[in-house]
């Protein structure tokens, strides 16, 4: 199970996640079969490598040499920061680590569904990942248009999530109905990122 109590004792250490799995045992093809959007979850919690794997897939680094990630970015300008809201805290996602950085220890998932227009999905689920995104990284060197990049990033990282999901027998369902603002206090983001997608999983009940 994901024991992050460590964390909670140390809220300035990190936690180093399992190192990812580079192959797997189902086809891309059969991933895109089986994922459905699954909004009733076991109370179960991920296990280490189950969240390690998913937080990977969302924005990991997949190329050392030039750092670059699992999701395609316009101009290698990443955007996007990674939470994980689970029972036991909010955690922010270092793709360069591969780690966990503690931000808010306890269980906040009933205060995210209820910034989520009280979704159930969200209050049940042993994991929510959130994804925001800072703009101005982006759109100082497309202006405009950068906006539209970002958006288009989002929903990479996301599928990429999904189709992590099914592969290793767990189900999720995608969310775009929250309110930004009470999302962003809820998980503490900093001033100059917006709320984009929210990403729940879990095994299916």
């Amino acid at each position: 199970m994901l024991s992050l109590s460590s964390l909670a004792a140390e809220p300035d250490s990190l936690r180093l996640l399992p190192k990812p799995q580079k192959t797997g045992k189902v086809s891309i093809e059969e991933t895109l079969s089986r994922r459905r959007s699954v909004r009733s979850f076991k109370s179960q919690a991920l296990t280490e490598s189950e969240i390690g794997q998913l937080l990977y897939t969302a924005q990991g680094i997949s190329e050392d040499g030039r750092g670059l990630r699992t999701a395609p970015s316009a101009g290698a300008t990443y955007p996007l920061e990674v939470y994980l809201v689970t029972a036991e805290g909010i955690f922010h996602y270092l793709p360069e680590r591969h780690a966990l950085e503690l931000k808010k220890a306890g269980d906040f998932r009933e205060s995210l569904a209820e910034a989520c227009l009280d979704q159930n999905s969200i209050r049940t689920a042993p994991a929510s990942i959130v994804f925001s995104a800072v703009f101005e990284r982006t759109t100082r060197r497309y202006q405009q248009r950068g906006e539209r990049y970002v958006h288009i990033e989002v929903g990479h990282a996301a599928q990429n999530v999904h189709l992590q999901a099914v592969a290793l027998g767990l189900a999720s369902v995608p969310v775009g109905a929250f309110s930004d603002n009470a999302v962003a206090k809820v998980v503490d983001v900093n001033q100059n990122e917006q709320v984009l997608y929210l990403v729940p999983v879990g095994k299916h009940l």
